[in-house]
C-alpha cells in the first residue's frame, strides 16, 4: 500500500516534518524530504486572523497542496483518497445531539473539529489514521469525566475503526520538551494489520507488540499497575454516552473491536536533550536579553505569591502560587512551550545568554529547535511573536519522526 497521507489542522507542518524527516530547506524555502511519505492535501486555516501565517509558511515550505478554507465547509468527497489521516486537534466539549429528523444518526456540537475528522474518515475509509491532542483529553469535561474521549472511541468504533493511544511525554524520550501529548493511532478493523491485531490479547498489545509499545518502549505490566476495561458499546449511542457516560481512561490504553482496556504505564526513560544543547551559540542576542524593568517583571511573575481575590459572588478568597527558579536550567530539557512564550508571562523561558551571562528570553530558533523543527523554519515574514506562537502551538516533530518506522512497516505490509 502507498503511504500517501492528508494533513489537517496542519499548522506549520509538524507531522510532515517528522514523517519525511526533515532538517533542513533550501533558500527557496523548498524543504528537503529525506523520507518517501507522499503528503496529498493538507488543510490549515486559522478563523480568528486575517493574515494565514501558519498557511503561508506550510506554503512556502510544501507548495500549494495545503488548502486555505474553513474545514467544516470541504467537500470531503474532493479530498484526495490517501492511507494515513494526521492532525493535531483541539480539545473541545464533543456532546452531541439527535439531528431534527429524530434518527439514530448524531451530529456533533457545531465548532468542534473531531466531527470534521469523523466525516472525512467516513467518506474516504481511510485506513489509518494519527491524531495528536493535549491530554486533559482523557479527563474532559472536568463534571463528567471520561465522556469526551468516550465518545471519540465509539463514534470511531461506529466507524469501523479500532485504536490505542498513548500519553507520550517527548523529554522521557530523548527530546528537548517536558511536552505531555496524547498520539491516538487507529486502523480499520478490516484492513490486514486489524486481523492480525484482533487474534492478540489486548494487554499484550498495550505493553508490548502496538505501534507504541515498540517505539516509545514501557516498563513490563505489573500487577501494581491500575487498569480496568471501559464499556462503550452498551450504551444505545453517543447520545445517550452524552447524558450517561462516565469513565476513567488512563494514560495508555486501547479499543479493539470495541472492546476497551486502558492502563497506567511508566516510560523506560532516556536521556534527554538539554536546554544548554538547543542554546543559540551566536553572539549579539542583545535584543533577547532582558532589560531592567523585564528582569523585575519576570522576577515578581516567578516568585511565590498569595493574593487575595473576589469570586464572582462577591467571597473573598487567596490566590496562591509557588515560587519558580529564576531562570530555566540549561542541564534540563525545557518545559512546556505555551502560545505566549516571548511574552513578559509566567510560563516564558528565561535562560541566561552564552556570550553575556545576562538573563534573556529564548530566540525563535531556539523555539523551533524545542519542538525539532529545522532552524528558521517559521522565518517566512511573520512577525517574530507569531514564531513564537506557532512554535507554541505545534507538537514535538521527535515523537512523530521515532513513529515512522513502525508505522511504514504497517502500512506498507497492507
Amino acid at each position: 500500500m502507498k503511504k500517501t497521507v492528508i494533513e489537517l489542522f496542519a499548522g506549520v507542518g509538524g507531522f510532515r516534518v517528522g514523517l519525511n524527516d526533515i532538517t533542513e530547506f533550501k533558500e527557496s524555502g523548498k524543504a528537503i524530504e529525506n523520507r518517501d511519505w507522499d503528503f496529498v492535501w493538507a488543510n490549515q486555516w486559522e478563523p480568528s486572523t486575517k493574515v494565514q501565517h501558519a498557511y503561508e509558511c506550510y506554503t512556502k515550505h510544501f507548495g500549494n497542496e495545503c488548502s486555505n478554507e474553513d474545514i467544516s465547509k470541504v467537500d470531503a468527497s474532493k479530498i484526495p483518497n490517501h492511507t494515513l489521516l494526521c492532525g493535531g486537534f483541539p480539545c473541545q466539549d464533543y456532546s452531541v445531539a439527535r439531528s431534527l429528523a429524530n434518527e439514530k444518526g448524531i451530529e456533533g456540537k457545531k465548532g468542534v473539529l473531531f466531527w470534521d475528522i469523523a466525516r472525512i474518515l467516513k467518506e474516504k475509509n481511510t485506513p489509518f489514521f494519527l491524531l495528536e491532542n493535549v491530554d486533559r483529553l482523557l479527563k474532559s469535561p472536568s463534571k463528567q469525566r471520561g465522556r469526551d474521549f468516550g465518545i471519540m472511541l465509539r463514534t470511531l468504533h461506529d466507524l469501523g475503526y479500532s485504536l490505542e493511544w498513548r500519553v507520550i511525554n517527548a523529554a522521557d524520550y530523548g527530546a528537548a520538551q517536558r511536552r505531555r501529548r496524547i498520539f491516538i493511532f487507529g486502523w480499520k478493523s478490516t484492513s490486514k494489520y486489524g486481523k492480525s491485531i484482533h487474534k492478540q490479547d489486548i494487554k499484550k498489545y498495550v505493553y508490548e507488540t502496538g505501534l507504541f509499545a515498540k517505539q516509545f518502549p514501557i516498563k513490563k505490566y505489573s500487577n501494581e499497575d491500575e487498569n480496568h476495561e471501559v464499556n462503550i458499546i452498551d450504551y444505545v449511542d453517543t447520545v445517550d454516552m452524552t447524558n450517561h457516560f462516565k469513565a476513567s481512561f488512563e494514560t495508555a490504553g486501547a479499543m479493539i473491536c470495541g472492546n476497551v482496556y486502558t492502563s497506567k504505564i511508566t516510560p523506560i526513560p532516556e536521556t534527554p536533550i538539554t536546554m544548554g544543547e538547543i542554546r543559540e551559540k551566536r553572539n549579539n542576542l542583545q535584543d533577547y536579553i532582558l532589560d531592567d524593568e523585564k528582569a523585575d517583571k519576570f522576577g515578581y511573575l516567578r516568585g511565590s505569591k498569595k493574593i487575595l481575590r473576589k469570586k464572582p459572588n462577591g467571597a473573598p478568597y487567596y490566590y496562591t502560587e509557588g515560587a519558580m527558579s529564576p531562570y530555566d536550567k540549561l542541564d534540563m530539557p525545557a518545559r512546556t512551550m505555551l502560545t505566549s512564550e516571548g511574552s513578559v508571562n509566567r510560563s516564558t523561558h528565561i535562560i541566561p545568554d552564552k556570550e553575556t551571562g545576562k538573563l534573556r528570553l529564548i530566540t525563535p530558533i531556539e523555539a523551533e529547535r524545542l519542538q525539532g523543527f529545522p532552524d528558521n523554519w517559521t522565518n517566512t515574514g511573520m512577525p517574530e511573536r507569531r514564531r513564537y506562537f506557532m512554535m507554541g502551538n505545534a507538537l514535538v516533530t521527535n515523537v512523530i519522526n521515532r513513529l515512522e518506522p513502525q508505522l511504514k512497516s504497517i502500512i506498507e505490509n497492507e
